[in-house]
């Protein structure tokens, strides 16, 4: 017998046991009834009946105390049934034989075989009364003083036949009834088996899902928060369940409300998480129904898009450059053609300047102009820098010691006043153009140099960290998820200053070529840092708050692990 099939048998057991004590308890009500009303003829038969009825409760209490323990449980019940015909028979036999007020017992009997072995047992059970009763029948005529039977032999045998059919009649109707009752019972088994493999394979889904997911009742409070919705909003079922759906994720209302189907909508709003970090989600809110189709509450499907908005901003970017940059590029080359021109003929000019007139305003202002003229062409080499760049040289460097020698030569020109953090002792490796790389680092720090007005603190450090798909799926090496081995460690340069920091609306415009914050600066500076990150298939990424100073983190590809 299956495991299955031991159970089912298990819990028909226990209610027959349950049955056979109320079977008792009514038998012993209706032999207070006899023997009060004088219906038993000697004493040997009261205290038979009395007897019977104590072994009967006797042998039920210690079938519950057995069960427990017993291994074959067919076998155990095939012996409560014997018990059960031999007890009702000594009933028969001590209470008058065919004239026996218990002898309808014999028909639970029955029914408790046909509900035990189905088909079997209930004609087995019946075959086994019938010949109970023929015997109660003989025992009582041939002991009178037993009970004293007065019934005619060619009645009670009459009787005995009637007896047998009717108790054939309940095993047939018993054990169809059986056999419906334990259809029904393994049909209600495999739903609710099947319903709990579905409620498992629900749960399964729900926690794998690489979306945010939650549920909300009628009143919009939280109902339901599976895993990555407490990783992308760093918060606990606990902390949620119960809470509005405002709370969770805050400005969700604001602009779900300004969707234009009520059914399904859809927006992408900014959510700052408790940590100070800001991320960008992409949301899908619908009605939730339950089994009469009504709506009982909403789903709130979200993802992290912020890498998605990055990537878009960057887009943008290039987008609007693409068009202007060849252009620029060109009319840049052009210029420096007059503008060498012109810087050589006031160089000859000034040559012809006798001393005095070279001392004069007219020396003064050719001085202005040859100077403007150099400042001219600066910028127009920075700008073709940024708009064509030369192709990258790539090679092995440990970018520890590159960054070490930049962070030497770069502290020669800083104040006395400002305190200088180095840590580049990483060993990672990296495939890259030295001299591009060591622009880059240069103009970092001098960002962050120029941010501390002469005093305050900055540092550098270069680490290795490794990329999780799952938990970082904003960050990696290229746009979208890392899939190669190597690209999941990365080496990260931070350069870091304890300045004024960068106001949120000029954050989104730092890498913007000519966009500077600085009277005297070219806005090139970190648009050349972003391209040389393109080139070197990295990502630049900025934290930055007022009054909180600035970190620039730079991650790139490494070549092998740190030995």
């Amino acid at each position: 017998m299956d495991e299955r099939g031991a159970e089912a048998l298990h819990a028909r057991v226990l209610r027959v046991m349950a049955a056979r004590l109320g079977v008792c308890v009514g038998a012993l009500a209706l032999a207070l009834t006899l023997v009060g009303a004088g219906r038993l003829t000697t004493e040997v038969a009261e205290q038979g009946l009395y007897g019977t009825l104590g072994v009967a409760f006797l042998a039920t209490a210690l079938y519950a105390a057995l069960l427990p323990f017993v291994q074959d449980l067919r076998r155990f019940a095939a012996v409560q049934l014997l018990m059960d015909l031999a007890l009702v028979t000594a009933l028969v036999v001590f209470s008058g034989g065919a004239e026996s007020i218990f002898s309808f017992l014999y028909l639970p009997v029955v029914v408790f075989g046909a509900l035990l072995f189905d088909r079997t047992g209930g004609y087995g059970a019946a075959s086994g009364a019938s010949i109970g009763f023929g015997s109660a029948i003989l025992g009582s005529m041939s002991l009178p003083f037993i009970a004293n039977a007065t019934t005619p032999t060619e009645f009670a045998f009459t009787l005995w036949g009637a007896h047998s059919g009717a108790m054939l009649l309940v095993a047939l109707f018993g054990s169809g009834l059986a056999r419906e009752l334990r259809i029904a019972d393994e049909r209600l088994e495999a739903s609710a088996w099947d319903l709990a493999e579905l409620r498992s394979l629900h749960e399964r889904i729900v926690e794998s899902l690489t979306s945010g997911v939650l549920t909300t009742d009628k009143d919009g409070c939280v109902t339901s928060f599976n895993p990555e919705a407490g990783r992308i909003t760093g918060k606990s079922v606990e902390e949620v369940s119960g809470a509005r759906l405002e709370a969770v994720l805050p400005g969700i209302e604001e602009v779900l409300s300004e969707a234009s189907h009520p059914k399904r909508r859809r927006a992408r709003f900014r959510l700052e998480c408790s940590g100070g970090e800001e991320r960008f989600l992409g949301v899908a809110i619908s009605d939730l129904r339950n089994a009469e189709a009504s709506a009982s509450g909403c789903v709130v499907i979200f993802q992290d898009v912020t890498e998605v908005v990055r990537l878009e901003g960057e887009l943008e970017r290039n987008a609007r450059l693409a068009g202007i940059g060849q252009l620029s590029a060109s009319i840049a080359h052009e210029i420096r053609n007059p503008l060498a021109a012109i810087s050589g003929s006031v160089e000859m000019l000034r040559a012809t300047l006798s001393a005095a007139e070279e001392g004069a305003d007219t020396g003064r202002l050719m001085g202005i102009v040859l100077r403007e003229i150099g400042r001219l062409n600066q910028l127009i080499t920075d700008f073709l820098q940024y708009a064509r760049p030369a192709p990258p040289k790539m090679e092995p460097l440990v970018l520890g010691a590159l960054a070490g020698e930049v962070a030497e030569a770069f502290e020669t020109v800083l104040e006395a006043e400002v305190q200088f953090d180095v840590d580049v002792a990483s060993g990672a490796m990296v495939e890259g153009d030295a001299s591009q790389l060591k622009q880059l680092l240069w103009n970092l720090l001098g960002n962050a140099h120029h941010a501390l007005n002469g005093q305050g603190r900055m540092g550098l450090q270069v680490n290795t960290e490794q990329v999780d798909d799952r938990s970082q799926p904003q960050e990696g090496i290229t746009a979208g998820r890392n899939t190669s081995e190597e690209a999941s460690h990365v080496v990260e340069l931070v350069v870091s200053d304890s300045g004024m920091g960068i106001a949120h609306d000029v954050l989104e415009r730092i890498f913007d070529p000519f966009f500077t914050t600085r009277s005297e600066g070219t806005g090139l500076g970190l648009a050349v840092v972003h391209r040389i990150v393109e080139n070197h298939r990295g990502v630049v990424q900025v934290e930055s708050r007022e009054g909180s100073g600035t970190r620039i983190h730079v991650r790139l590809p490494m070549r092998a692990p740190v030995q």
